[in-house]
């Protein structure tokens, strides 16, 4: 599963290296690299064989409204292949880098099943957003309900 939070640099090419407990986790799985692709301003990293199961729940969703049809066009045919390097590296499309404003500092964050690449920047704004949102009563509550 992939947790914690990672802050690296992308070099002018676009390629950041990816943590190695990272990693280890798409090697577990028999990859060599993962599945990225893009939501809420920043991208989303899967192991190949998480990807393939998301992305068949997708494909086989009966839903053809004009929303998910952008969705999936946009969460599916936004994704890339990304392999390591011989340094652990991945290659992060100029497309993505530009969806999620990424240029020099990059946040890798473990979200479980997945992880998240944030442009430091955005990383930060998240983070203000989060400590508001913990002074909102509601969301107190929710996080009381869990037991923390």
């Amino acid at each position: 599963m992939f947790r914690g939070i990672n802050f690296h640099n992308i070099d002018p090419k676009g390629r950041v290296s990816v943590p190695a407990k990272f990693r280890e986790i798409a090697r577990a799985d028999g990859s060599n690299g993962f599945m990225v692709t893009r939501m809420d301003g920043c991208l989303l990293g899967y192991a190949f064989s998480e990807w393939l199961r998301l992305e068949k729940r997708v494909l086989e969703t009966p839903n053809k409204d004009d929303f998910f049809r952008r969705f999936r066009r946009t969460f599916i045919g936004g994704a890339s292949e990304c392999p390591f390097d011989r340094q652990g590296r991945i290659l992060l499309p100029p497309p993505q880098r530009i969806y999620a404003g990424i240029e020099k500092e990059v946040v890798f964050v473990g979200v479980t099943d997945h992880f998240e690449i944030w442009s430091r920047e955005k990383w930060d704004q998240e983070n203000e957003k989060m400590e508001l949102d913990l002074k909102q009563e509601e969301a107190r509550i929710q996080i009381a309900a869990l037991g923390i």
